[in-house]
């Protein structure tokens, strides 16, 4: 029996797994148990934005091991007192909630703005959130999402939720009502498309949130962290959320989870109000401590723009050449490429060349390669793509050129 024989007969078949098994990574790049190798321009879906293993980050999860694994909330711990002191003071929070995952930190933010709602008579409780958004998939986030196919099959589902059709603030402005307590969005939509609204677009949900006292949630689990060249993608607008969530990449590839919300919020919290028994875990505070020291205090975010132009002129070449690909969508290093044909079948194609990419939606490939990729490894992508266009331009396709 071999190890996908043993992975079908004793793990539950939730995932749709390509046909690799990984066993080390380094930098941008992983190895198979054969040994081959791969440039992984996914991140493990943004988590290691600095790359596999990286040597600063392994340094400081090695020193907390030998100290200290985990001790109860009910005690102090330093690590989470220093991470959480590095994101309020890099961020417009006050106050931080620490869990374990996306997923938890959008459940806390739910809470924390139905909390918030108690005081209004009515009390608010209704969130309104977009179609194509992703959340999570607890029950709470999974109801937030707004794509019903994650939904199917686990009705009835929670209440209070309200979904709009995405980048349509009039949708938003006609849903409004005294019941109304939050609208909950992603800066930009990674599973739902890697889909940027219109600019302007979050400050007029700022505008609505203050005309009509509601609170404004960014779910950053997959855009913060410096995903878009900014340590977080409200940055680029200037627009400041209430409430932001993260996870994912704050601690390069151990599972952490972060609340954080302005003061006048965050007191609505109190003793017994939510918990974690992980949450704010001391190794992956330390790693999360590392990450964000990385982010704030080296010119990483400054090269990851930098890079990310690069990359947008040699996608921006192919698109001219190719009727295939129909559309580049890109901030920093969340790149969506939207194609005129399914996205798996070049998918499959790049993990055959040694690229790991993936697809969202139908037609979607959404490319989320580390901050720290060269411009080596982006030309080597760009000519395997090319190629890979090259052949399904010979289908049938008319190259422009």
């Amino acid at each position: 029996m071999d190890w996908t024989e043993k992975d079908a007969n004793y793990i539950m078949s939730t995932y749709s797994r390509y046909p690799v098994i990984v066993t080390k990574g380094e930098g941008y790049r992983v190895w198979d148990i054969n040994g081959k190798e791969y440039y992984d321009f996914l991140s493990g879906i943004s988590v290691c934005n600095l790359g596999h293993c990286h040597p600063e980050v392994i340094r400081a999860v090695e020193s907390q091991i030998y100290r200290l694994f985990h001790i109860s909330n009910l005690y102090y711990t330093l690590p989470q007192i220093e991470l959480a002191e590095l994101l309020v003071k890099n961020s417009f929070a006050d106050k931080v909630f620490f869990c374990n995952s996306g997923a938890e930190a959008n459940e806390a933010a739910i809470k924390l703005a139905r909390k918030w709602g108690k005081q209004f008579s009515p009390p608010k409780y209704k969130i309104i959130t977009l179609e194509g958004s992703f959340h999570g998939r607890t029950f709470a986030t999974m109801t937030a999402t707004g794509q019903k196919k994650i939904k199917l099959g686990f009705e009835p589902l929670v209440p209070g939720f309200v979904h709009v059709p995405f980048n349509d603030i009039k949708a938003i402005e006609n849903v409004i009502d005294l019941e109304t307590c939050a609208i909950m969005v992603e800066p930009i939509q990674g599973e739902g498309g890697v889909r940027i609204p219109s600019p302007h677009y979050l400050e007029k949900l700022r505008k609505i949130c203050d005309d009509a006292q509601l609170l404004l949630i960014f779910d950053e689990v997959q855009t913060g962290m410096g995903r878009t060249g900014y340590l977080f993608a409200y940055e680029y607008e200037g627009v400041k959320p209430d409430i932001l969530t993260l996870a994912k990449s704050l601690a390069n590839g151990l599972p952490i989870g972060a609340m954080l919300a302005k003061e006048e919020i965050a007191k609505f919290f109190t003793a017994g109000s939510h918990a974690s028994t992980f949450g704010g875990n001391p190794i992956a505070c330390s790693a999360a401590k590392v990450v964000m020291e990385i982010l704030t205090q080296t010119d990483l975010l400054e090269y990851t723009r930098q890079i990310s132009n690069f990359f947008k002129e040699k996608l921006d070449e192919l698109k001219e050449k190719y009727q295939i690909v129909k559309e580049i969508r890109l901030r920093g290093l969340m790149i969506g490429i939207e194609l005129n044909i399914s996205a798996t079948q070049i998918v499959k194609a790049c993990l055959e060349k040694g690229f790991l990419i993936n697809a969202v939606q139908e037609n979607v490939l959404r490319l989320l390669p580390p901050l720290l990729i060269d411009r080596e490894a982006v030309e080597a992508f760009i000519e395997t793509f090319k190629n890979i266009l090259e052949k399904e331009d010979e289908k049938g396709f008319i190259n422009n050129s």
